[in-house]
């Protein structure tokens, strides 16, 4: 599988009474499908998965399958701190036909890099579908390294890695010695960086409400090659990877796509709402950007 384009990190609507609105989901991924942007990630930070129960996930993925009926492909996430629960969730991915997994490093357990690579073969021998691996040490507290990736280079079905480490080294590292591996960016505002570096691909939150700008940022980097453009659109995105790395990121990715018009809701606690001034600085800072990427493009 081949990942190339805008990869979106889909949020899940939830409901007054908190449980996950269904009806606004299939709302949300239509909108993104009718967006062009090119793959949906269910299971993702973004969507909160630490929040849900292990049926809700089950259940978001079956219904993603069933709204998207092929017209983008499916990546369903695995994250858990127990490898059996991975597992479960890769074997109910092959179970609907989802078209690959994000396969990262069990948070908090703290393993070493050889028992990180026996998590990602158990969940690779339990689904047989390509692998994106995701490397965020930020809130798994450990990074893929070196050892790892020796340990995994027999798993066939690792075909991409989502780089979340915000490391340029770890950056350069994997383009260098592990060019078998499609590079994505993971690190939204070093997407210029990563596609200079020969990423095909971005994985990005932001794409959830302004799917259009962060597609003309890939379009002019890796098919136009037009970096003297891709340059002006990433200045022009700055301030909103400025805000969004404020502390409040699902918060703020939500309040982005109510600005569309779609339903959200709130996000699950221990999480809280955007009060409204940083709303409203919020819908400043995309205006701008939308009217600014208007006239790049």
């Amino acid at each position: 599988m081949k990942f190339e384009g805008i990869y979106t990190p889909a949020i899940t609507p939830l409901a007054a009474d908190g449980s996950i609105d269904k009806a606004a989901f299939a709302e949300v991924l239509e909108y993104l499908v009718e967006s062009k942007i090119h793959g949906v990630i269910i299971g993702g930070s973004t969507g909160e998965y630490y929040a849900h129960t292990p049926q809700e996930r089950i259940e978001l993925a079956a219904q993603a399958k069933d709204v998207l009926n092929g017209r983008l492909p499916l990546i369903v996430g695995t994250g858990g701190i127990r490898t059996e629960d991975a597992v479960a969730f890769a074997q109910h991915a092959k179970e609907i036909k989802a078209d690959a997994l994000l396969v990262g490093t069990p948070p908090y357990a703290l393993p070493t890099q050889q028992e990180i690579a026996l998590h990602v073969k158990a969940v690779d021998a339990a689904a047989g579908l390509p692998i994106m691996l995701y490397n965020y040490p930020g809130r798994m507290s450990v990074s893929m390294g070196d050892e790892f990736f020796d340990a995994v280079a027999d798993v066939k079905n690792i075909v991409a890695i989502k780089e979340s480490s915000g490391d340029m080294a770890q950056l350069h590292r994997l383009a260098i010695k592990r060019p078998n591996i499609q590079l994505s960016c993971g690190w939204d505002d070093q997407a210029l960086e990563f596609f200079a570096w020969g990423a095909k691909s971005w994985v990005c939150a932001g794409s959830n409400f302004i799917p259009r700008e962060h597609v003309a940022l890939f379009e002019a980097c890796v098919i136009e090659k037009n970096f003297d453009k891709g340059r002006k659109i990433m200045a022009a995105m700055m301030p909103l990877m400025d805000f969004l790395e404020g502390g409040k990121f699902v918060q703020a990715i939500k309040n982005g796509v109510a600005l569309n018009g779609l339903k959200t809701g709130g996000v699950r606690k221990p999480l809280y709402d955007l009060d409204d001034a940083e709303k409203q600085e919020l819908k400043r800072v995309v205006t701008e950007l939308k009217a600014t990427i208007a006239q790049i493009k």
